[in-house]
């Protein structure tokens, strides 16, 4: 298997780390051999370190933790629907009138 077909997402990155650290690994060992399996798609060693630390500290997650802040919206297929028809109704309408009828965020 080649190294460009390793590419792996961060939860993967951070699976391997957990399983590294469990065997007892340093995390410059770590960072050493997912460069010398993963190349250019390894984590960087700041990351490998902060995982490290977090899995040596006892957390069992690989996931990122929920963040404050603003709601993720979702683009429904309702709403396209909506928009489509509003837009063919009234060629001029405005962006903020839009938002204001289906009571959605303008942004």
């Amino acid at each position: 298997m080649s190294a460009e077909s390793l590419n792996l997402s961060n939860i993967e990155h951070r699976a391997v780390i957990k399983y590294f650290v469990k065997k007892g690994k340093t995390p410059k060992e770590i960072f050493e051999d997912m460069v010398s399996v993963l190349q250019k798609s390894a984590p960087s060693y700041t990351m490998v370190k902060k995982w490290a630390r977090l899995f040596q500290q006892g957390r069992e997650s690989c996931e990122d933790n929920p963040r404050p802040g603003r709601p993720v919206t979702v683009v429904t297929e309702e709403n396209i629907r909506k928009i489509e028809k509003l837009v063919l109704a009234h060629r001029r309408i405005k962006l903020w009138q839009i938002a204001e009828e289906l009571k959605i965020s303008k942004e």
